[in-house]
């Protein structure tokens, strides 16, 4: 009777650890539906995906950090494609573990015209299954002064795209920033 106390206790144990741990990794793949999230926008506003999917192509694509070389060509090259991309249809989501302020900066320093949204703990992350690590910084000048960006999670480079039905219509885990923008807009060329 004991032993079979002790297992179960032991049993639990290790399923606390491996919840606590987030060992129960989520896999999305195409045709999937798109998990439902909410975080603070650029502008420190909710954002819930709820009121975006189902309307338009969501776009959400996952960087490590703001104001950093990758990661700015990536929001460039969404930025100078954003008007080719809302006339297919298409709304883009930036998501990282930087925070409301960070994103304010680095919109304001690239002219970025599109959402960012904060993940500073990586929740939304790890509702797609992108692998996130521990925070940072990265320093950046804006208006001729140094600024050290504080950042809660450092997230992969991935991107997402999701279907007006609400279903994941492409995935790439091996982004190359420059392009990133490219691929979306190939991907909805015929629609």
């Amino acid at each position: 009777m004991k032993r079979a106390a002790i297992a179960i206790a032991v049993i639990s144990a290790l399923w606390s650890i491996r919840a606590i741990q987030g060992d129960d990794k989520v896999e999305l793949n195409l045709g999937d539906k798109a998990p439902e999230f909410e975080s603070q926008d650029d502008a420190g506003q909710p954002w819930k995906s709820t009121d975006h999917i189902g309307k338009k192509i969501v776009v959400v694509y996952f960087y490590p950090a703001d104001c950093t070389g990758g990661c700015t060509r990536q929001a460039q090259g969404y930025r100078d494609d954003m008007e080719a991309l809302a006339k297919k249809g298409v709304e883009v989501v930036g998501v990282s573990g930087d925070t409301v302020d960070n994103h304010k900066l680095f919109k304001k320093k690239e002219h970025l015209n599109f959402t960012l949204l904060a993940d500073d703990t990586g929740a939304v992350a790890k509702k797609f299954g992108v692998p996130t690590g521990a925070g940072g910084e990265a320093k950046t000048k804006i208006d001729n002064q140094e600024i050290v960006l504080k950042r809660g999670a450092t997230e992969k480079r991935w991107t997402f795209a999701i279907g007006k039905d609400g279903k994941i219509i492409y995935k790439n885990t091996e982004v190359k920033p420059a392009e990133d923008s490219k691929a979306i807009l190939k991907l909805v060329a015929d629609q």
